[in-house]
């Protein structure tokens, strides 16, 4: 599965392609309900993609360098496991856009490339579904995003005022 992953990377059509892919992969290992991906801007974290665009529109930005999730999982780079509506509630300050949706746990894994994190895979689905394998199956797929996120990174600091 991270072998054909890998594979399409060197496909035209990136990164929109591979994140495609990426998203069936995560729905088949792990499961969720709503995947998106963001990339690091300082303390903020702009979405690069979203299987709910409609809700998460692909280049929302918001600020989460500052919070005790962005210490967690941006700074000390370990993974959220969100196992139920209270860890929501702590983690997010739209938990309850996500309740609304019926998404009450959640798996954030750092991206990490040359001990900085620059972006996270981001699952959501209903209360109680994620537990510790989760998180295990799921970490292996973030050093994949490495190229997207450093192009991602590169192109939002040269269309910035």
């Amino acid at each position: 599965m991270i072998e054909d992953l890998i594979e399409l990377l060197a496909e035209p059509g990136q990164p929109n392609f591979f994140y495609d892919a990426l998203d069936a992969a995560l729905a088949g290992r792990v499961g969720h309900k709503l995947l998106t991906l963001l990339y690091t801007d300082g303390d903020e974290v702009a979405r690069v993609y979203s299987n709910m665009p409609d809700v998460y529109p692909v280049f929302g930005r918001k600020p989460m360098g500052a919070t005790p999730w962005g210490d967690l999982v941006l700074k000390r780079q370990r993974p959220f496991l969100g196992r139920d509506r209270e860890a929501i509630k702590w983690a997010f300050f739209d938990h309850k856009l996500i309740a609304s949706l019926g998404l009450n746990s959640a798996i954030n894994i750092p991206v990490i490339y040359d001990g900085e994190t620059i972006g996270t895979i981001n699952l959501l689905h209903e209360e109680f579904f994620y537990e510790e394998k989760h998180v295990e199956i799921a970490r292996k797929f973030a050093p994949l995003l490495i190229p997207a996120f450093l192009e991602a990174r590169r192109a939002g600091s040269t269309t910035k005022a």
